[in-house]
């Protein structure tokens, strides 16, 4: 059984987004190549990684160990991040950092490499951490050469750079659906048509967004969907978001791209979809 396109249940308003995987928040118990099998045998086709690598030009034989366990298991890549540094931890990307903002254009050729060979098309650009000492214009000029540098690059592959607001972080210059809409539209004024916005609901959420009114007035413009429930990042109906209506909504209003599930799950990964089987 596929998960990869199926109608939201439980009554609740129907839709026919597809999932995909983040497989850098899901399957945790299991080393990283062996998640996509998991993910898989779940019943499903997709998955979406953070960037699995330590360093932003990784060795040639783990980059070509990561995509044969993609090919191996049988599923598509359809998101992956830029290097951000450490992630989850202290930096939150680093494209807009004076001092590591080389690893991120080191990374791009890497990154396009993976999406000609996986078919890959979605990239997300964590913006990085306010720097103490650093000009925040300094730190914005270099987050808007850098997201240009990319959406070049990966418009060779039909690529789309996302923009993603998030929570946790209090140096995270983008928080809220207005912010990340802000810096696309200057990125796509300097002539990056493809950068877009990624519509965490769950950041959104905690960070004070009515997350009804952005799927209502934003649905077609967003690049890319992830969701978990708020608060607690766990699972769909372990928090108080209405998560089905706020999907079928989006796609009601122009979306039709995949839908990551980027949660953290409260049960062991493979028993944590009951909700989609409700």
């Amino acid at each position: 059984m596929s998960h990869a396109r199926r109608p939201a249940p439980g009554g609740a308003p129907g839709h026919t987004l597809r999932y995909t995987v983040n497989c850098s928040l899901l399957f945790t118990e299991l080393p990283l190549l062996e998640r996509p099998a998991a993910a898989r045998a779940a019943g499903f086709d997709a998955v979406e990684f953070w960037w699995p690598f330590e360093s932003a030009v990784p060795a040639d034989k783990d980059v070509e160990a990561f995509i044969a366990a993609l090919d191996d298991a049988g599923v598509h890549l359809t998101g992956l991040n830029f290097f951000a540094g450490a992630l989850p931890g202290p930096d939150r990307g680093v494209l807009s950092r004076p001092d590591r903002v080389g690893e991120f254009r080191d990374n791009i050729d890497v990154v396009l490499g993976i999406a000609e060979r996986t078919g890959t098309r979605a990239f997300n650009a964590l913006y990085g951490l306010r720097q103490e000492g650093v000009d925040p214009a300094e730190q914005d000029r270099l987050a808007l050469e850098s997201v240009l540098a990319a959406a070049a690059a990966v418009a060779a592959v039909d690529g789309t750079v996302l923009i993603e607001p998030i929570s946790g972080a209090p140096d995270y210059p983008l928080t809220t659906a207005a912010d990340g809409l802000a810096f696309v539209a200057r990125a796509r004024a300097a002539g990056a048509r493809n950068v877009a916005l990624l519509a965490d609901f769950f950041h959104l959420a905690v960070n004070g967004d009515d997350v009804a009114s952005v799927v209502r007035d934003h649905a077609a413009d967003f690049g890319h969907i992830q969701i978990a429930d708020a608060p607690g990042r766990g699972e769909p109906g372990t928090g108080e978001l209405p998560i089905h209506a706020l999907l079928a909504a989006a796609q009601a209003g122009g979306y039709g791209g995949h839908v990551g599930l980027e949660y953290k799950p409260t049960v062991p990964s493979s028993d944590s979809f009951g909700w989609l089987r409700a």
